[in-house]
């Protein structure tokens, strides 16, 4: 039977490459994402591929993910894999002038989020005894860099979140993995810096990864026998040390 990926922050970035290698490779996919006309645009393009279903809603909210994942179409459940790919960064301030509201982003999307989707589909997978689990951290999640501060324990707190979730699904035959990516070039900085010239900026000099270098390992994870679980990897682009080491030209 062909598996399902559940991806969520689909809609650009590592999760719409992700999408893009797995609807390559047959498998079913449902893609969440806040944008619907990105999710319409995606759907029309890999469904010449593959089944897909698409759910609009923000991780942060708490009801509208509980609501759309527990109405997913039979014909995509159960869920296989699941991919908690949905993050955000805002802002880059020392810890004394920073903003509560960029901390409640990050602490809501980064944290919280990935434990809203994420419980429903533990429980499905919990029942079949099996599933693969695979969460997109960061190299912030390895190390702290001046003015980092929330964002890096955000992220800190996604590497505990799968190293717990790796030991209480262990019984259940689940696999979790957490892929940590220094410097990709996606809509990242644009969001982190809200659009300011400076985002332009942090690309450049060097060759940084892509999302689909991302997706990729994704993709070669997933496809690992039974017996094997890539639990933890952390990518750089040759060119990164790292988070605060780039040889630039």
């Amino acid at each position: 039977m062909k598996k399902t990926a559940l991806i969520t922050g689909a809609t650009s970035g590592i999760g719409l490459a992700t999408a893009r290698i797995l609807a390559k490779n047959d498998i079913n996919l449902v893609l969440c994402g806040r944008r619907l006309d990105r999710l319409n645009a995606i759907k029309d393009e890999l469904s010449k591929l593959t089944n897909v279903h698409t759910l609009q809603f923000d991780v942060r909210d708490k009801s509208q993910v509980s609501l759309q994942i527990a109405n997913i179409p039979s014909a995509f459940t159960p869920i296989n894999i699941l991919i908690n790919n949905a993050g955000n960064a805002h802002g880059l301030d020392p810890i004394q002038q920073g903003t509560i509201d960029d901390w409640d982003a990050m602490i809501d999307g980064n944290v919280k989020g990935l434990l809203y989707v994420s419980k429903p589909i533990i429980e499905q997978m919990v029942q079949q005894k099996s599933g693969h689990i695979i969460n997109i951290g960061s190299s912030a999640a390895k190390e702290v860099y001046p003015k980092g501060n929330v964002y890096c324990a955000s992220k800190h707190a996604v590497d505990a979140l799968t190293q717990g979730m790796r030991i209480d699904l262990n019984p259940h035959g689940i696999k979790v993995c957490a892929i940590h990516p220094g410097l990709v070039e996606t809509e990242f900085s644009q969001v982190r810096f809200k659009g300011a010239p400076v985002a332009n900026d942090v690309y450049k000099g060097f060759s940084p990864l892509q999302a689909e270098d991302i997706a990729e390992i994704i993709y070669f994870a997933i496809t690992r026998p039974a017996h094997v679980n890539l639990a933890d990897v952390l990518v750089f682009p040759t060119a990164q040390a790292n988070s605060v080491i780039v040889k630039k030209e």
